[in-house]
């Protein structure tokens, strides 16, 4: 989330709102437009062959170029190892079957979803080298003061996207990422309305009767990115119930239960408010996905909340199958900052500003994480308990062997990797690089350089690594099977 920039333009509104002007002409169209039937929605073909013995899931924080920066150091660190699977020797990039992003991290994930381990390269030139606030005006000007004052922000959705498909997506669409059929891609922003994420899924368009194979992932990752008062709110049009699409039962049991988890009562309650009324709710309102979920994990823990089956949202195919999940938040995210803590004096206006906003979503994420990873633990002790109470021919029809079948052998790995894990001479110098959409060379390099360290060091990652066995655990690019 690109938080230096929004506390000037929230200082800069501030001075503003006494100042009026006429509305200038804002480009605000919906970025989505009708399904004819829910049927004939897209996605994600997630079958018996999706996942295989080891499963892995990444989760891209925001924070700007620095988290796109940090998220594809880690990446490159990942695929130095190279695993025996179901599939043969595969790079860990290869393995990722999961992946979301928020903000910053957004703009890695779809990208990484589109052109997988072989975009990593392109990805740092066309993307990481460039300086990207050319696709939209930074300026605190009083004219774009009185954007903010009457059109509720300065850049529309002419601007960013576009720069965004001119220089990364060459115009993808979420059909692109379909027909990949691998990684499945989570990106989020945030319902500004309802003030929870909102995750471009089939299951969330099919609720609006809308098409997501033809959002373009630069209008998806745009709104992901949106910080307010630098960005107009993006639009998602809700078309009623002309398409059939209905909510979930999951979700609605979840507004419901008045005993259901806050996140997904949250969640629920948006969804049905979607489809019950659709006139008063025509369109969703988007903004930075961080304001929500700075971590980017709220798609996997509520999509697991549905407890219709104790696998979901595995199949029973890919429930027998799996030995190891590994799921890795990377937190591109800074320590605390600032001299006021030293000096009687309170913090200035300004400085509250950020030390505001900061506390607000730094206490979220932090608390938001803690209820993912007991999500997953539960979620791996229901897997062994009905793994454990399948008969012999229920796993051979399943599995379509019994060969090697042990049903308590799942291990399901949360890891946290940051700046922290690089040692502190790396935080340090990661905690002065700015959240903004550019970076110099050698502030690149540096954030670049902590993301691969701080996943070599962690200690979580570190320890999954060592219980993979070693004859399944091989070459490296340099040649080199990395210690564990």
């Amino acid at each position: 989330m690109n938080r230096g920039l929004w506390r000037r333009w929230l200082m800069a509104g501030a001075l503003a709102m006494a100042v009026s002007a006429c509305a200038g002409g804002v480009i605000n169209t919906p970025i989505n437009g009708p399904i004819a039937k829910v049927a004939d929605q897209g996605g994600w073909p997630l079958g018996p062959d999706q996942f295989g013995s080891t499963v892995v899931g990444v989760a891209f924080s925001g924070g700007g170029m620095r988290a796109s920066a940090f998220s594809y150091g880690v990446l490159n660190e990942l695929d130095r190892y190279q695993v025996m699977t179901d599939r043969g020797p595969q790079r860990m990039t290869d393995m990722i079957d999961l992946v979301s992003g928020v903000s910053g991290g957004s703009v890695t994930a779809a990208y990484f979803g589109l052109r997988g381990r072989d975009g990593l390269p392109t990805f740092r030139s066309r993307f990481l080298e460039q300086n990207a606030e050319q696709g939209f005006d930074t300026d605190v000007s009083l004219a774009n003061v009185l954007r903010i004052v009457n059109d509720g922000g300065v850049n529309d959705r002419s601007k960013f996207p576009k720069w965004l498909d001119d220089n990364l997506f060459d115009g993808a669409t979420y059909a692109d990422l379909f027909a990949r059929k691998r990684p499945l891609v989570w990106i989020a922003a945030s319902d500004i309305y309802s003030r929870v994420p909102f995750v471009f899924e089939p299951v969330t368009f099919s609720v609006l009767c809308s098409d997501l194979s033809k959002v373009r992932l630069s209008e998806a990752v745009a709104a992901s990115a949106a910080v307010p008062g630098l960005f107009v709110p993006l639009n998602v049009e809700n078309y009623g119930s002309s398409c059939g699409g209905h909510v979930p039962q999951f979700y609605q049991r979840g507004a419901d239960d008045p005993a259901a988890p806050a996140t997904l009562k949250a969640s629920a309650e948006a969804m049905v408010r979607y489809r019950n009324d659709p006139e008063r709710f025509r369109y969703v309102k988007l903004l930075d996905g961080g304001l929500t979920d700075n971590f980017g994990i709220h798609s996997l823990a509520i999509a697991r909340t549905n407890r219709d089956r104790p696998y979901m949202p595995m199949t029973a195919e890919q429930a027998v199958r799996v030995k190891r999940f590994l799921f890795l938040v990377v937190d591109a995210g800074r320590g605390p900052a600032g001299n006021w803590p030293a000096h009687l004096a309170s913090p200035t206006g300004m400085e509250l500003a950020g030390i505001v906003t900061d506390v607000a979503i730094d206490s979220g994420v932090y608390k938001g994480y803690d209820y993912f990873t007991t999500i997953m633990k539960g979620w791996q002790s229901d897997l062994k308990r009905w793994r454990c109470s399948l008969s012999s021919d229920e796993v051979l029809k399943l599995r379509g062997t019994l060969d090697g079948w042990r049903c308590a052998d799942v291990t399901f790995t949360v890891g946290r990797v940051s700046s922290e894990d690089a040692g502190p001479e790396m935080r340090q110098r990661m905690d002065k690089v700015p959240t903004r959409f550019q970076l110099d060379p050698a502030t690149l390099d540096t954030v670049i350089e902590t993301g691969a360290t701080a996943l070599r060091n962690n200690a979580i990652f570190r320890r999954f690594i060592k219980g993979v066995p070693q004859r399944m655990l091989t070459a490296t690019l340099d040649g080199d099977t990395p210690s564990p």
